[in-house]
């Protein structure tokens, strides 16, 4: 199954019917624990040491499993693991890096919420932040590596202007540095970009959005490309002796890193921060994600298309100042959205009117087939004010420098009628200005 191609294994990935009464569609298990067997197969189960079988939800359930190694096999990940948000993802993934104290490089260019968590919550935990305006400014980034640095962290496509991160270089100063590049891959989904296979270590998703793609559940995952060296001397917490490992396998040296080797982040994320902390994904919400996952292809195929063709008509009206979509043929970073992004940078697209916020209110109250929500990835078309919705927790200068003014809008392109939508944009930018 590993060898097969991506259409492949987001219909079979992780699945074999023969393990589950030969069902053609994966069961949904709503069940909150499940019977161990013998005895010396109990402590195997709670020990992590043998997969496949179960034992309380929390820690595991075969349908969200099945998630899991649909996702780590699109990936190109060793494994994954499945949580309650995509929020809930980028949190254990800092934590489980940076546990006990360190500092992570990030641009400031990021989704609202996460930078919001990592100016005001991380830094009470010990985990603070080195936060630069552009994430390809590679000799500033260089400048910040500090001896407690522990990560690189960015979004392989931003949110809301959709800069694109050069994940090849970065990769290469974070392994320099022996440290990990964590990399967002929300908006891209891996059938546009597969960070792992361009130096990513750890790659973390709101599978709320494009990956299940319809709006109807959140939820978050974390990818472990099982490369990374956490047994380098930076990261003790993957060395300690952790009691719940030990067995007769590892009476002795039961840490993550010796017992799980290239796995030990991804299974430390499931043992030590969901198991712990509980941010978990349920079976019904594992089930409708995959069932979302099956048409990702045929989904962002036509989301895309319409995505640039929307681009395309934006930069040519007159009200519209500025467009900001990277796979646009002038954009200046179009040379790394043709290397990273062969099949289009994603769905979604941002712009700003050239006019007052009072006007930008307008265009929102005037559309009628874009829905005024926050969120992004569905298969209806989406429209929102981030400075006022998405990244209201920012401070007004910091928003500026990363282009949200009270005159952006953020649009994230569904599967409606593409000229359906270019009409609705149109009549409701008019509507605004010719009044």
């Amino acid at each position: 199954m590993s060898e097969d191609k991506f259409d492949t294994l987001r219909i079979h990935g992780g699945f074999n019917p023969e393990e589950h009464e030969n069902a053609a569609q994966i069961p949904i298990y709503q069940s909150a624990a499940f019977t161990l067997g013998t005895a010396v197969q109990g402590d195997a189960i709670a020990s992590g040491v043998v997969t496949g079988s179960y034992t309380y939800s929390r820690v595991g359930n075969p349908t969200v499993n099945t998630l899991e190694k649909r996702i780590a096999a699109l990936d190109g990940g060793v494994d994954a693991v499945a949580v309650g948000s995509g929020m809930a993802a980028i949190t254990y993934a800092i934590l489980n890096v940076a546990e006990g104290g360190g500092r992570i490089i990030a641009p400031y260019d990021i989704y609202g919420a996460a930078l919001d968590e990592f100016e005001t919550l991380f830094p009470k935990y010990g985990i603070n932040f080195d936060l630069v305006e552009n994430v390809n400014d590679f000799e500033k980034i260089q400048s910040l590596l500090q001896p407690d640095t522990k990560a690189i962290y960015v979004e392989s496509v931003s949110n809301p202007t959709t800069e694109i991160a050069d994940i090849e270089k970065l990769a290469e100063i974070a392994h320099q540095a022996n440290i990990p590049l964590i990399v967002d891959n929300t908006f891209s989904t891996p059938y546009l970009l597969r960070p792992i296979e361009f130096g990513a270590d750890i790659v973390v998703y709101s599978s709320t959005k494009g990956i299940s793609g319809h709006g109807n559940v959140v939820s978050g995952l974390i990818v472990d490309g099982g490369n990374f060296d956490w047994a380098n001397g930076k990261y003790p917490q993957f060395q300690e002796n952790e009691y719940s490992l030990k067995n007769v396998n590892f009476p002795k040296n039961y840490s993550f890193s010796n017992v799980f080797g290239k796995q030990a982040f991804i299974k430390r994320i499931r043992m030590k921060y969901v198991r712990l902390m509980g941010a978990v994904l349920g079976p019904v919400d594992a089930y409708l994600e995959l069932l979302g996952l099956e048409t990702i292809t045929e989904r962002l195929d036509k989301e895309v298309a319409t995505s640039l063709k929307i681009a395309k008509f934006l930069e040519k009206n007159p009200h519209v100042k500025k467009v900001y979509y990277s796979a646009l043929p002038d954009s200046p970073q179009y040379d790394l959205a043709t290397k990273y992004f062969p099949k289009g940078i994603g769905t979604v697209l941002s712009f700003e009117l050239d006019g007052t916020p009072e006007q930008t209110d307008q265009v929102i109250d005037a559309t009628h087939v874009f829905l005024y929500l926050p969120n992004v990835g569905d298969s209806r078309s989406l429209i929102v004010n981030p400075s006022k919705i998405t990244h209201r927790e920012i401070p007004e200068e910091r928003r500026l420098k990363s282009h949200i003014t009270d005159q952006l809008l953020r649009l994230s392109i569904g599967l409606e009628d593409s000229d359906d939508l270019i009409n609705d944009l149109e009549g409701a930018i008019n509507s605004a200005f010719n009044k």
